[in-house]
């Protein structure tokens, strides 16, 4: 599996992710076989959110309770978690104190002292980014985080949060799957009259991020669009599986892998976080980590999808 820094800095990721949000109510054996899976195929990065299990911080202690690290293999191990999502409500907090109290809540949860990664959960609306600059400050100075990030964030989001933020920001994890890629679509089809294709919808976020060492982590990389159902043998993309399934027989690995390697194609060095709980899932989607899809290949697939290539 193909690994890098992280948004250019010091830590060594895998080219997938384990997502870890739907494992509030499986048993303990169950999620030590999925993580184990993961850690098999090479993906040593785990991703959680304060958010996940229904009750703040329920997945990260059901993960705690279930997987028990020795200091070697917590060394060896990557966990990211997110914050800044207040479910009553819903609304969005990137205050000082929730960022802070967040943290400690995962820390807790987690049974570990510190995170590799924290990123802030969605945009806030009423960020204060000074609030967000000491809160990163106080954290990465007691050692508790190591890296900071954010999700589903516009350039310009970004960029408020680093004229005050010391830390650099490292990812940004954003919607991305075949069948929705606003994040690539509307560059190849830019400035075209009538094309709702070249409307852009995220000024620009894949490039600033590639331009600034951020690496996109790709979530829901296997939705049709948002939370409405996987595309894979779905019948809404007739042309799509029978490329998808061409391909899986050419290379010799399952459709989930070149769903995969659509994404990791991509030389922005996309991470794609998988939110499987099927372990066959995850060792399907991880043999398309490396796959070298050809440019011709890559465009295939992204016409059958729906896009146009002008």
């Amino acid at each position: 599996m193909k690994t890098f820094p992280l948004g250019g800095s010091d830590l060594q990721v895998p080219n997938v992710v384990l997502g870890l949000m739907r494992i509030a109510d499986m048993e303990d054996e169950a999620i030590r076989t999925l993580v184990a899976a993961g850690r098999e195929a090479g993906i040593t990065m785990l991703d959680h959110a304060d958010v996940y299990g229904g009750s703040m911080h329920r997945c990260e202690e059901r993960f705690a309770q279930a997987v028990t690290l020795s200091s070697s293999e917590r060394e060896a191990a990557i966990i990211q978690t997110k914050a800044g999502i207040v479910p009553d409500g819903p609304y969005f907090d990137f205050s000082h104190e929730r960022i802070t109290s967040s943290v400690e809540g995962s820390l807790k949860a987690l049974g570990t002292d510190y995170l590799d990664v924290l990123l802030l959960h969605r945009p806030d609306a009423l960020v204060e980014p000074e609030e967000v600059a000491r809160a990163f400050d106080e954290l990465h100075a007691a050692g508790k985080v190591r890296h900071f990030g954010v999700s589903n964030q516009t350039p310009g989001q970004m960029e408020l949060l680093r004229k005050h933020v010391r830390q650099p920001l490292v990812a940004n994890q954003l919607q991305l799957s075949i069948t929705h890629a606003p994040l690539v679509a509307q560059g190849v089809a830019a400035n075209m009259q009538g094309l709702d294709q070249s409307v852009s919808r995220d000024y620009g976020t894949l490039d600033y991020c590639r331009l600034h060492d951020i690496t996109v982590q790709a979530w829901s990389p296997f939705q049709a669009g948002f939370f409405d159902g996987v595309f894979l043998d779905d019948d809404r993309y007739p042309e799509l599986n029978v490329v998808l399934d061409r391909l899986a027989a050419q290379y010799d690995v399952p459709k989930l892998a070149i769903a995969t390697a659509w994404i990791t194609r991509h030389p922005a060095n996309i991470q794609v976080v998988l939110g499987t709980t099927n372990p066959e899932r995850v060792r399907a989607a991880a043999r398309g980590s490396d796959l070298p899809l050809t440019r011709a290949e890559w465009y295939e697939l992204f016409r059958a999808a729906g896009y146009r290539v002008p």
